[in-house]
């Protein structure tokens, strides 16, 4: 069975979705993130996403106090990223109540740090972001392309012990046009053995069994849930 992530972005202490990426085509879908998580676990979910897009933009974390707010109030494991640049914002992440933490542009950037954290926290707790736009990854809120092709960049660090990769296809993100299958099933086919987390282009039920059907472990969606798209009774009927 799939694992069902739904996602929670922040910007200015509100849940919001944007559309590529693009912080001027932003929905406000509650202005309360917290009873949003709360609503997510009411109905069955088990795990969270949650995205500091103020913290993407700003290259630290500014809504650390949200993600208390949620991890207080409710029982779900939360993974946590969005501006996390230093040891000291990983830290801060798991004070407040993260259980994983998703790096991705330092693991573009600066290489060794990452797989510093990466052995000092454990695989366990890290997820490698590798957010795509036209086969590079893509870092520092997705206003920045690099060089770096995706599986040769994932193999770097599968080498060194990742276990978990959160791979969001841009071009898909927010459009409700499906997912990226192809690409996933690049990945699966590459290295069948990592949790991958597919992101990016969910629309309905059919597309989460599309993508277990090629073997993906997990999957984050939100705006499909925000618009209703999602029929959460069916989804989670295999859990009961």
């Amino acid at each position: 069975m799939i694992e069902l992530i739904p996602a929670i972005d922040i910007i200015n202490g509100q849940c919001v979705r944007l559309t590529r990426g693009d912080y001027d085509q932003k929905t406000v879908y509650s202005s309360d993130p917290v009873e949003v998580a709360k609503e997510f676990e009411r109905l069955g979910f088990r795990r969270l996403h949650v995205v500091d897009l103020d913290g993407a933009k700003s290259k630290r974390i500014v809504n650390a106090p949200v993600l208390q707010s949620i991890t207080e109030a409710t029982h779900l494991t939360v993974d946590f990223g969005g501006g996390i640049k230093t040891e000291e914002d990983i830290e801060k992440a798991f004070e407040h109540g993260a259980s994983l933490v998703t790096v991705g542009s330092v693991a573009v950037t600066r290489p060794t740090l990452f797989i510093k954290w990466l052995h000092k926290y454990g695989a366990d707790k890290m997820i490698l972001g590798a957010d795509v736009r036209r086969g590079k990854v893509s870092i520092n809120g997705w206003k920045e392309d690099s060089e770096e092709d995706l599986l040769p960049f994932l193999r770097r660090y599968i080498d060194e012990g990742v276990k978990n990769v959160l791979c969001t296809d841009i071009s898909r993100d927010g459009m409700l046009n499906g997912p990226s299958l192809d690409l996933y099933s690049q990945v699966m086919r590459a290295y069948p053995g990592l949790n991958l987390i597919a992101s990016g282009g969910v629309s309905s039920n059919e597309d989460i069994e599309a993508l277990e059907r090629i073997g993906v472990p997990s999957v984050v969606f939100g705006k499909a849930y925000y618009e209703g798209r999602i029929d959460i009774t069916q989804l989670l009927k295999p859990w009961d």
